[in-house]
């Protein structure tokens, strides 16, 4: 079969719009030609004529197939970028969502204005937080996960980015000596009860990952009073929506001095900031556009 780049980036589209939306459709058939094919817009705009060769032709129609059953581009493609670094996937891990910046946001404002020199990742899965904070700033960085296959590609991301993080293997804290300095956790927060009207996407990540008992709030909750117990000064979680009010109020219960939410762009609840000072110096929110939610906060 004869076909030039231009046809098959048409073809492409039309095999993914058959289950995405065209917009989506069409930014992902551009992203498995930049990140698949490593051909840019411009050399498109240069060579869309050109002919494609036929392994070429042949490794796109085995990427349709596998994406047709729902498996993530992430997981076909083995890599995605978080803050302009590249990070190696499997399905051992969770697949970085642009939300999880905000935690990073946060943690590196919070840890900045408490003057911390530490910092713990909890539930690191592929690295992503542990990396990003290693490599922006002068704290020593731990990562500690419970999953075996997630510690290896976080190790092996680590490595590639020259990161220096020191890892532990074990549930949340358990492993991890003292002092502990800020804790970040992006952990388990969906409801088990929810898994039916997932997308189907998510049935391919570790489900391990995805949920938690007591609404999705179990691992949240434990870390909030593992944290707290051990006086680490800050406690930042990535949280689902609709959590916010529940977990500010069960920091607090836990402990904690102050506890507030941050909302995404979407105005869900993304960010608990949970303190273990009254205030933090100048008072500013711990994050822009926080909401104070909860006794105390």
């Amino acid at each position: 079969m004869v076909q030039t780049y231009r046809q098959l980036r048409l073809d492409l589209g039309a095999a993914l719009a058959e289950f995405l939306d065209h917009a989506e459709a069409h930014a992902e058939s551009l992203r498995w030609f930049e990140e698949g094919l490593g051909l840019s817009r411009s050399w498109m705009a240069a060579h869309g004529g050109d002919l494609v060769p036929d392994e070429a032709r042949a490794q796109v129609s085995a990427w349709v197939r596998r994406r047709r059953t729902g498996e993530p581009w992430a997981y076909i493609l083995g890599w995605c970028l978080f803050r302009g670094r590249r990070f190696r996937v499997t399905r051992d891990t969770l697949i970085p969502r642009p939300e999880t910046e905000l935690l990073v946001e946060a943690a590196l404002d919070v840890g900045a204005r408490l003057g911390v020199s530490r910092c713990v990742d909890v539930g690191t899965g592929s690295g992503i937080i542990a990396a990003s904070l290693a490599l922006e700033t002068d704290w020593r960085v731990s990562a500690s996960d419970l999953s075996s296959g997630a510690l290896a590609v976080a190790r092996e991301n680590i490595a590639a980015l020259g990161a220096p993080v020191t890892f532990f293997e074990g549930s949340l804290l358990d492993q991890v000596p003292d002092p502990l300095g800020l804790v970040v956790a992006n952990l388990p927060y969906v409801d088990p009860a929810d898994e039916p009207g997932l997308q189907r996407e998510l049935a391919f990540e570790p489900a391990s990952a995805l949920f938690a008992p007591d609404r999705g709030l179990a691992l949240s909750v434990r870390l909030l009073e593992q944290a707290r117990a051990r006086q680490a000064p800050a406690c930042l979680l990535e949280i689902g929506a609709g959590q916010g009010g529940e977990l500010c109020r069960r920091a607090m219960g836990a402990g904690w001095l102050k506890a507030m939410v941050h909302q995404d762009l979407a105005g869900h609840d993304r960010i608990l900031v949970a303190l273990g000072v009254s205030n933090l110096p100048d008072d500013r929110p711990a994050v822009s556009g926080a909401k104070k939610v909860g006794s105390g906060a």
